[in-house]
């Protein structure tokens, strides 16, 4: 089963978008980022506090749009893995989320 996001045009490449969607009956908060014509999908809470990664409205990527980074405390993450590279979860990763393509819309796979 799988829950539409948003069509692949919706976001910029590189570029990055936050969803509210229903996982098991509670409603979470995630995120996509595009980035080389792919498209990654996490859970957006950092793995050293919780907190959400955004420091603006659909903005997770740094300023050279290279690396996910964190607004609470500045932790870069690897946009294709999600494993944390710099800041004090150094070692972690944010929990990946599988999505697939279907024409020219992303779906969350439920």
């Amino acid at each position: 089963m799988s829950h539409f996001l948003c069509k692949t045009s919706d976001i910029e490449d590189p570029g990055s978008k936050s969803f509210d969607v229903k996982i098991k009956r509670k409603t979470q908060s995630i995120f996509v980022v595009h980035k080389d014509g792919q498209f990654f999908a996490y859970y957006n809470n950092c793995p050293h506090t919780g907190a959400s990664l955004e420091w603006q409205e659909d903005q997770f990527l740094d300023l050279d749009k290279a690396l996910i980074q964190c607004a609470t405390h500045n932790a870069r993450f690897l946009i294709d893995s999600g494993e944390c590279i710099a800041g004090p979860c150094a070692g972690d990763q944010l929990s990946p989320l599988s999505i697939s393509i279907k024409g020219d819309e992303i779906h969350l796979d439920t």
